[in-house]
């Protein structure tokens, strides 16, 4: 969801999911300090609901007067889906309105040119179906990875590359990306027979579209190349973003399969190797590395080992941001989250069934293997019930921090000319998580 060129001595308020304490209903923000040599860089300050100012520190680790301070200090910061209470994740967006708005204003081009595309072949009825398609599953949601590809283009390129229509551009091929991210969450829900996406019911289930959904993903992937074409087809990048988005549906399709085959094992063989393996493929590489790696192309990088790096950096934030993923599945509120969790019932291979499996005892184990994969709603209550038992929100928590910690040192170890604050905008800004 989340990287020298320079050394910040500023601090970067992140939100974090609100949680009510007592009466109150304030808003918790992470702070992020850009020096490691913090032991605890993660504190706590409150936002509430009057004051929309940035928030001023209230407390840091080194306040504290002991280690017990320092360990109870960690243990009580907030769950990020147990006590949330945030806006539906169909209207919620992490970037300022006014961007969003500018995003949001590109898509009838998309549109446009896609209507003029198909009604080369059809002029009625396939092209006014294909319309109904783009427009119910595409521009919904966060928008996230379009996003963050318009994000990394202002970071990247040149001042004087920054004009309004180099900015359109990246904000047209971020709708591309959205398209591409669109195949796979129709493709996905089928498979998985999920019934709601993005806080409205997914597209195979209304009662005109069933399994010929899946067409309609098809038709949407199918259409990219034309639209990169036609917007990129004169530049020197233009085979490189045709690879880059081709690898990325091959990788991301590799994912899934390991995703459905996984289900399909005891419980018992899970592992956190099998489970980083499908997080890799399925939603770190087009979640975060495309995006950025776009619009690494589109200013005019071509250094190898820049890439490495950039990858590199983003795998570790996908991982991050899957765990979260995986955590709201099971603990979420799908008024929130916009989609009710089903990883228990398909028995997915998910972080929490990796860790409830490290730490359960044997009784514990046959309850999973009896309960997990189970659609019965008493068999995934128990798997629940056990996970709590487990204190998995307690682990989830203190990993949450602590894979945050690491992921910054890692952003501060890039020598390769790739500014840091880009990657520390996106774990800030973009993909800062509520749901």
């Amino acid at each position: 969801m989340f990287s020298t060129l320079a050394r910040f001595s500023g601090k970067i308020a992140v939100p974090q999911m609100s949680a009510p304490l007592g009466a109150m209903s304030g808003c918790f923000w992470r702070t992020i300090s850009k020096s490691s040599e913090v032991n605890n860089s993660d504190f706590m300050t409150i936002r509430t609901t009057e004051n929309q100012n940035p928030p001023k520190t209230v407390a840091s680790s080194r306040n504290c007067d002991s280690k017990q301070q320092i360990r109870l200090k960690k243990v009580s910061r907030t769950l990020s889906t147990l006590n949330s209470s945030v806006p539906e994740a169909a209207a919620q967006t992490a970037v300022p309105k006014s961007e969003s708005r500018e995003f949001m204003a590109v898509f009838p081009d998309v549109v446009r040119d896609l209507t003029a595309y198909a009604s080369k072949y059809d002029k009625n009825v396939a092209t006014k179906w294909f319309v109904r398609a783009l427009q119910y599953n595409v521009p919904q949601g966060k928008k996230n990875r379009g996003l963050a590809c318009v994000l990394a283009y202002r970071m990247l390129a040149r001042p004087e590359e920054l004009t309004p229509e180099n900015i359109r551009r990246a904000q047209y091929l971020g709708w591309v990306i959205e398209m591409l991210h669109s195949m796979f969450l129709i493709m996905d829900d089928v498979m998985d027979g999920s019934v709601t996406r993005r806080g409205q019911p997914c597209w195979h289930t209304l009662d005109d579209v069933k399994l010929a959904g899946v067409n309609d993903g098809i038709m949407i992937e199918a259409a990219i190349s034309h639209l990169v074409k036609i917007q990129y087809g004169n530049e020197s990048y233009y085979p490189r973003l045709l690879e880059l988005f081709n690898d990325m549906k091959f990788i991301t399709t590799i994912g899934q399969s390991l995703d459905i085959r996984s289900a399909k094992l005891d419980v018992t063989d899970y592992t956190m190797d099998l489970y980083k393996s499908i997080v890799f493929h399925k939603t770190a590489y087009y979640t975060f590395y495309l995006p950025v790696a776009m619009a690494m192309h589109l200013t005019g990088y071509t250094d190898p080992e820049m890439f490495r790096q950039a990858k590199t950096i983003l795998l570790e934030i996908g991982q991050f941001y899957q765990t979260q993923d995986d955590f709201f599945d099971c603990f979420g509120d799908p008024a929130v989250i916009g989609k009710v969790g089903t990883d228990i019932a398909e028995g997915k291979c998910s972080w929490l069934a990796v860790v409830a499996m490290q730490r359960a005892t044997e009784e514990q184990k046959e309850i999973m293997k009896a309960c997990y994969g189970s659609t019965d709603p008493e068999n995934i209550a128990r798997v629940k019930k056990l996970y709590e038992q487990l204190g998995l929100p307690t682990t989830y928590s203190i990993y949450e921090e602590e894979s945050y910690n690491m992921i910054k040192t890692h952003i501060q170890q890039i020598s390769r000319g790739l500014p840091h604050e880009l990657f520390f905008k996106i774990m800030e800004k973009i993909y800062r998580r509520e749901a």
